[in-house]
């Protein structure tokens, strides 16, 4: 059972702004969603972060309400939270792997995005990944984003090297 590994955990970034994030939910499950909401808050309040929270239907919705926060606001990262749960149709694999895409494809675009939808079997899969006290998935998710808006601000302030560099000394034009 995976709830019985142990894995890494980064130490949390350090920020010397503060950091806001948008917290994406699906309350499908409503109990579900509530425990991920409080794992990522309370990430986030840890790092002296703030958020917002929006509630969407599913978790296909997730993506877009990311996208049209992204040209709408002036959040620093996304937390996409929701819970998608086998069936009997292929309707799961849609919604798990079309979120999952989006999600990716908003990323390499440069957002940064914590991706904290569960894809599982069951739901006591499903109550054990969200649990705080547990697995914590919705912290996880925050620390992700977290953890990419550092990088973004490490990288975005640097400019040395970038674009045309001057002709050094020991090359001149004749």
């Amino acid at each position: 059972m995976a709830g019985q590994e142990n894995h890494y955990i980064l130490p949390r970034p350090d920020f010397d702004k503060p950091v806001k994030l948008l917290i994406v939910v699906s309350p499908y499950y409503k109990d579900i969603a509530d425990n991920m909401v409080a794992g990522a808050v309370a990430e986030i309040e840890a790092v002296g972060g703030t958020y917002e929270l929006v509630e969407v239907p599913g978790a296909l919705e997730i993506p877009t309400a990311i996208g049209i926060s992204d040209r709408a606001s002036n959040f620093d990262g996304f937390v996409a939270l929701g819970c998608v749960i086998r069936g009997e149709t292929t309707h799961y694999d849609t919604v798990c792997n079309d979120s999952s895409r989006a999600i990716q494809l908003l990323g390499l675009q440069g957002l940064c995005i914590g991706n904290g939808i569960l894809t599982v079997e069951n739901r006591k899969q499903a109550e054990v990944r969200a649990d705080p006290a547990d697995q914590n998935k919705g912290g996880g998710a925050a620390a992700a984003a977290l953890h990419l808006i550092a990088l973004a601000r490490k990288w975005g302030a640097q400019t040395k090297g970038v674009g045309f560099k001057p002709a050094s000394d020991s090359y001149r034009l004749a």
